[in-house]
């Protein structure tokens, strides 16, 4: 049987590191900070890799790779960005290693320093902007709308699965254009296509807004952002979408000559997700039982497990999952008939709930004679038989409404964790008995900003970009203030 997991309500920290490492997603490694991401959690990955792949191609967008290494003196350019980052560079000192002479394994050469040190890529935006320097010398250049799949290291000291690793993976976009317009229009294009793959995929409601100077990405003028609140009331930042202004373009001398052949300075975007999406995609759907997945990111969205107690009764159950399988493959259905000997139906039925499988099909000898099967929903936990006949649009329609069952869900969750606070007293209340989501007035300056963080924890989570004038008064400092923040304990 699938090994028991700890309680969310118990723990909920441990119940979602059990969850990640039962159902197969990840392990830590040997190397400290990083993770091994499993073939069950990399499937996952990939499905969601090929989606916003799609999209960013849609909106046409090609993908590129750059170096892992790059030089530090890139990184003294951009004072921000170089302050935004300092801390979390891993360093590139030497190349070269050689048998130790006290016959101790092996030591770092001396002699193969490192005329200048490399740091291993935190983010792009450097090594990027040095090399789009040679790409572009007129407005015919542009736009440069690159994006790259890669890996990136930011050295965390205290780390989880998915959520903060040292080493981890995602896609980085980087534009160039010719006009303020134009990359601020891409900026909100793409957090956008961000918000759309969240909830028409992820089935996880997001909140779209702009970030605190704060909170901004170290060396933009401006951060968009999807927030998404998790089960435990914590906010989860899942996506960002920066304009960086001509920052990049100066520090980096990039320069095209306009249509009155006057040289002017390049603006820039830049835009990513990661695999920090693993662990929303955990956190916002899943229970006490394992995974609850989307059926539009589940690596299969069917499995068939048969009962039998002889090779003549699997023979002809077989045959007819066969006949199944085809029709629910012709309507683009994955599925996965596990016919394997080695583990019982009642193991593999726990198995596959663990798993977060949104449909479960069994079929036994009296369901062959009676043409039924019995069918399992994931998000519901509730069973049903159905007619044979006509079960591939009952399967299709099915795992639509469980996408959208499972998106109301998480909504229905955010709305009740929602709430609106007028005063300081009433922001502590409800941080302490249900966290979540708080709008409240803030005077817009970061000190206070600063003051509620340090009091309580809680962020300023996004501006929201649907934000309405409303005159008030900040909830801390007492001062005026036009518009409602939210505020949240984030990851």
């Amino acid at each position: 049987m699938a090994k028991e997991l700890t309680s969310k309500s118990e723990n909920y920290s441990q119940w979602y590191n059990d969850l990640v490492v039962k159902a197969d997603l990840a392990e830590n490694s040997a190397v400290r900070g990083c993770m091994v991401i499993k073939p069950y959690g990399y499937a996952i990955w990939e499905k969601m890799q090929a989606e916003l792949d799609r999209m960013f191609k849609e909106t046409g967008h090609v993908n590129a790779y750059f170096p892992l290494f790059i030089p530090k003196s890139f990184f003294s350019k951009e004072a921000a960005h170089v302050e935004g980052f300092a801390k979390e560079c891993a360093v590139v000192t030497h190349y070269r290693l050689k048998n130790d002479p006290d016959g101790k394994g092996v030591i770092v050469d001396p002699s193969a320093k490192l005329e200048e040190e490399l740091i291993v890529r935190p983010t792009s935006e450097t090594i990027i902007w040095n090399t789009y320097k040679n790409w572009i010398q007129s407005w015919r250049d542009l736009p440069i709308l690159c994006n790259q799949w890669a890996n990136v290291v930011r050295w965390e000291m205290r780390t989880r699965l998915f959520l903060r690793t040292a080493e981890f993976l995602w896609q980085e976009g980087h534009t160039a254009h010719a006009t303020k317009e134009e990359a601020l229009e891409e900026t909100f294009k793409m957090v956008n296509v961000y918000a759309d793959f969240a909830e028409n995929f992820m089935a996880m409601p997001v909140i779209k807004g702009h970030k605190s100077e704060n909170e901004r990405f170290a060396g933009a003028l401006d951060t968009l952002t999807i927030e998404a609140l998790m089960q435990d009331g914590k906010a989860l930042q899942s996506g960002t979408s920066h304009f960086l202004g001509q920052n990049f373009a100066k520090a980096f001398d990039v320069q095209f000559a306009n249509k009155e052949g006057k040289l002017e300075h390049v603006w820039a975007t830049s835009w990513g997700v990661s695999t920090r999406l693993m662990g929303a995609l955990v956190m916002a759907h899943s229970d006490d039982n394992g995974l609850v997945l989307p059926p539009k990111l589940a690596p299969f969205q069917v499995v068939i497990v048969p009962i039998y107690k002889n090779d003549e009764q699997l023979s002809a159950i077989s045959a007819k999952v066969d006949e199944i399988v085809g029709k629910l493959k012709a309507r683009g259905i994955s599925v996965k008939y596990d016919s394997s000997d080695a583990k019982k139906p009642g193991w593999k039925f726990a198995e596959y709930e663990l798993k977060g499988v949104p449909l479960r099909l069994a079929i036994g000898p009296r369901d062959l004679e009676n043409g039924t099967v019995e069918l399992a929903r994931r998000d519901l936990l509730t069973k049903e038989v159905v007619n044979i006949e006509g079960i591939d649009e009952y399967v299709e329609n099915l795992l639509e409404n469980i996408q959208q069952t499972i998106y109301k869900k998480a909504f229905d969750y955010r709305t009740e964790h929602t709430s609106k606070a007028d005063t300081w007293e009433e922001f502590k209340e409800i941080l302490a008995a249900k966290g979540g989501f708080i709008s409240a007035h803030w005077d817009g300056t970061s000190e206070t900003e600063q003051k509620i963080k340090e009091e309580t924890k809680a962020t300023i989570r996004c501006i929201p970009l649907d934000a309405e004038e409303e005159e008030g008064k900040c909830i801390y400092s007492g001062k005026p203030s036009n518009k409602r923040v939210i505020y949240a304990i984030a990851y």
